[in-house]
């Protein structure tokens, strides 16, 4: 008798693998001691909690075949992805069109007091679900053509290999959102630390996983994203 089994995912000639993390936890927002500037973007560093994630995710990783690993041109993912690229004794490569949502004037830290606030702006901004409702924010077009820039340089630089991308909660919520269909905010918040899957060819996402951190402490498996 024939016989036939599930089928298993296989990646498709051509294909970019992408692990996504999102940097560690950085330091808290304070009025009194704004986050440096670069470009517009807030650039705080690494809080204690941070640079522990990003010691937990560079042991998760390192004995992964991966090609590059990405940065953004915020010192946050550099911070990040430093232990993982020690690891495996290489440089990172910075992709600037991945760097965080900008947020206007709520640059600085701004953005974290007004969420802890709830600012009504804030309940507007997720009752529209687009960060532009902030004064001076960046729309959800202008978002998804940079953001898919940089993810199609990476892919365009590496098919047929696997690399890291160290971003953003907000570029990441995105992208998973974006690829999948879902409501734009459907994924933000994902973890400091976490990791997510997609892969990508031809300009199409695939999405394999989302939110492990079971290298923190919490649920989900890398195993799992990577067969």
């Amino acid at each position: 008798m024939k016989e036939y089994r599930q089928h298993k995912f296989e990646l498709p000639e051509g294909a970019t693998d992408i692990l996504l993390v999102r940097h560690g936890e950085s330091r808290p927002a304070s009025p009194d001691d704004p986050f440096p500037l670069v470009d517009g973007h807030g650039d705080p560093e690494l809080a204690p909690q941070g640079r522990e994630q990003a010691v937990a995710v560079g042991e998760r990783l390192k004995s992964l075949p991966i090609n590059a690993v990405y940065v953004t041109n915020l010192r946050r993912t550099a911070e990040t992805a430093e232990p993982l690229c020690r690891h495996l004794a290489i440089e990172h490569r910075v992709e600037p069109d991945l760097r965080e949502v900008h947020l206007g004037d709520w640059e600085g830290g701004v953005f974290r007091i007004k969420v802890h606030e709830n600012d009504p702006i804030i309940q507007e901004m997720h009752q529209e679900q687009r960060w532009d409702v902030i004064p001076g924010a960046e729309s959800t077009e202008s978002l998804r053509e940079r953001v898919s820039r940089g993810l199609r340089n990476i892919a365009s630089n590496h098919p047929n290999e696997l690399v890291v991308a160290v971003a953003h909660g907000g570029v990441i919520g995105h992208i998973i959102a974006n690829a999948t269909g879902a409501t734009p905010f459907a994924f933000n918040g994902c973890d400091n630390g976490s990791i997510s899957r997609i892969v990508m060819v031809d300009g199409e996402i695939v999405v394999r996983g989302f939110n492990d951190v079971s290298h923190l402490g919490g649920a989900g498996s890398m195993t799992s994203m990577m067969t």
